[in-house]
């Protein structure tokens, strides 16, 4: 199988990558990328391209399946509408050509609380993608939804860094309805969507499937690898 990532530079990106240039079942693993990851393995494919014009490296798209974990946040992009254009543009014209090159399977990132229709913007562009995304017509999507992301950032993000530090006693506090809004490891994100591909490669599925992850879904999908 031959997997896709796009978002490879980021937290939960780089950690599927590493994940799955690990699994026997995968052939390779194509990486569209702004800086090299500086990972060496046989298995990797990295291609430096220009988002602005992705259409241009079409061929690259000719892959199994797609996993997007491409994000950004607002103060680091700059603008709402930068923001939009990592996170909603760049998305879902990667979505897009892939579909167009036959891929049906694709594992996106998203995040609790998307919604089109949310007063926030952060969350109305994520459920702006949602939609678009789910509108391609995918044999398979996993749409996941996790809340705050714990893990080792190169860049530091002020707001996350404190939300680190006190969602282990937060956690505990978070109970019935509340539960999905519970931190959760990047690198169980991880494993958790490559064990989602590994598992649906291996399984029959006659009709289109879409599924929402939660943290549940999430942690239980972590544990089947």
């Amino acid at each position: 199988m031959n997997v896709l990532v796009l978002g490879a530079t980021g937290l939960t990106g780089r950690l599927v990558v590493e994940k799955l240039l690990k699994r026997s079942g995968v052939s390779s693993v194509v990486v569209p990328v702004r800086r090299s990851l500086g990972i060496d393995s046989p298995k990797l494919a990295e291609h430096v391209v220009d988002f602005e014009t992705l259409e241009s490296r079409a061929a690259i798209f000719k892959v199994d399946a797609l996993i997007c974990c491409l994000g950004t946040t607002i103060k680091k992009a700059g603008s709402q509408e930068a923001f939009r254009k990592v996170d909603y543009d760049y998305a879902y014209r990667a979505a897009k050509l892939a579909k167009a090159a036959g891929v049906n399977r694709l594992i996106l990132m998203s995040a609790i609380g998307a919604s089109s229709r949310s007063t926030v913007f952060y969350n109305r562009v994520k459920g702006e993608l949602e939609d678009a995304v789910r509108g391609l017509g995918f044999d398979y999507l996993a749409i996941y939804h996790p809340s705050l992301l714990l893990g080792d950032r190169k860049e530091h993000r002020t707001g996350e860094a404190l939300g680190m530090a006190v969602m282990p006693l937060a956690n505990r506090a978070l109970i019935g309805p509340l539960h999905k809004y519970r931190a959760i490891e990047a690198e169980t994100v991880a494993e958790a969507m490559v064990n989602e591909l590994i598992e649906f490669t291996g399984a029959e599925n006659s009709r289109t499937a879409i599924k929402v992850r939660e943290y549940d879904d999430i942690r239980r999908l972590a544990t089947k690898s």
